[in-house]
């Protein structure tokens, strides 16, 4: 559709047509509204189904310019389809230019790929394992749990290591919890300083009594190049990688902190459970040093500590790893079900365990 328009502004005029309501498959689930937003662009004609509960877009905002939706300013993106009041015959016109198609200079790509890097900032994280009730309606939400069906149906696992019977799943983040992130992708150390200590040791010690899965939130081609740099992947060590998932596998909910709405994304639990029944909340466990992944699965998640400035004293020293190694032999050991467990006192358990 884009071919013929590389490198400009699309413009498309679109009216507000129609409004129905769809029954969720959940018993007892309140059913949604939906919006038939029909329009034309490029000469042809096409229909965007849009549920009253969602954002106003998913696409970046200084990436597009809706005219005439509403009046003034568009309002900020957690704003919902339902609030803007939208009738059956309101027309818009979205001028913007389509994602991929931006101008692009070859010899500079290596430096824009490494400039927008994520770098995960923990400014706005959040506890959802504090506050059970508030953690049960992003669990329930509608929203979610359409987004979760989209995203089961959407990805395609490919398995690198058979899983094995009667083994509880491992999902580990990459990015400042396994990683210092930056000394890697700059070039400042070599990829083996920049990992945390006893990363391998760890690994080879939990693999005995967990599949692993790696879910970190990039892009696959820099996932898969930090995985085999580290020697996660193809290397001489005495665990499998099971499988992997990237940035393409989580999407974005609205959370409050200190009484604030803000967006971030999620790392789903339910959609890897999906594809793979023999896993559940009761063997499973999520690893990572952003607590506001665990939104949907706030007792599966154990936090821990970001793993910065690799190569420091500080960070040779460290030794969160064998801690975690501690705790997940001990719970498999001694637990059938993982679902009773509460993680967020997972270092007073470690501690209290022999070394």
């Amino acid at each position: 559709m884009t071919d013929s328009h590389n490198n400009a502004s699309i413009a498309a005029e679109a009216t507000v047509e129609t409004t129905r309501t769809t029954l969720v498959e959940e018993p007892g689930a309140i059913p949604e509204k939906w919006i038939s937003l029909s329009f034309t662009w490029a000469g042809k004609p096409f229909t965007l189904q849009i549920a009253e509960t969602d954002s106003l877009t998913k696409v970046p905002p200084e990436r597009q310019k809706i005219l005439g939706l509403i009046k003034g300013k568009l309002p900020s993106d957690e704003v919902l389809i339902q609030d803007l009041k939208l009738v059956p015959g309101k027309k818009f016109t979205l001028v913007g230019t389509p994602q991929g198609d931006e101008i692009k200079d070859p010899s500079r790509m290596a430096i824009i790929q490494l400039e927008f890097l994520p770098d995960v900032v923990n400014d706005l994280d959040v506890d959802f394992s504090a506050d059970p009730a508030a953690a049960a309606v992003y669990v329930n939400d509608q929203r979610n749990l359409r987004k979760i069906k989209e995203h089961t149906q959407k990805l395609e696992i490919n398995v690198m290591y058979p899983l094995r019977e009667g083994k509880r799943l491992l999902v580990l983040d990459i990015d400042y919890t396994i990683l210092d992130t930056k000394p890697l992708t700059s070039g400042a150390l070599p990829p083996q300083e920049c990992a945390r200590p006893r990363l391998h040791e760890f690994l080879e010690a939990v693999y005995p009594y967990y599949d692993i899965c790696i879910w970190s939130q990039t892009s696959w081609i820099w996932l898969e190049t930090k995985l085999v740099e580290l020697g996660m992947i193809g290397g001489p060590h005495n665990y499998q990688i099971s499988f992997v998932l990237d940035k393409t596998s989580m999407f974005t909910v609205f959370s409050k902190r200190d009484g604030k709405q803000f967006k971030h994304s999620v790392k789903a639990l339910q959609i890897i459970w999906n594809h793979f029944p023999r896993f559940s909340a009761k063997n499973t466990i999520h690893i990572d040093d952003l607590g506001r992944n665990f939104a949907l699965n706030p007792n599966q998640g154990l936090k821990i500590p970001a793993f910065k400035d690799a190569h420091t004293p500080h960070s040779m020293a460290d030794r969160e790893l064998d801690k975690v190694t501690r705790y997940m032999v001990h719970i498999a050991s001694t637990h059938d079900d993982f679902s009773i467990l509460n993680h967020k006192d997972w270092k007073d358990v470690a501690r209290n365990l022999p070394r």
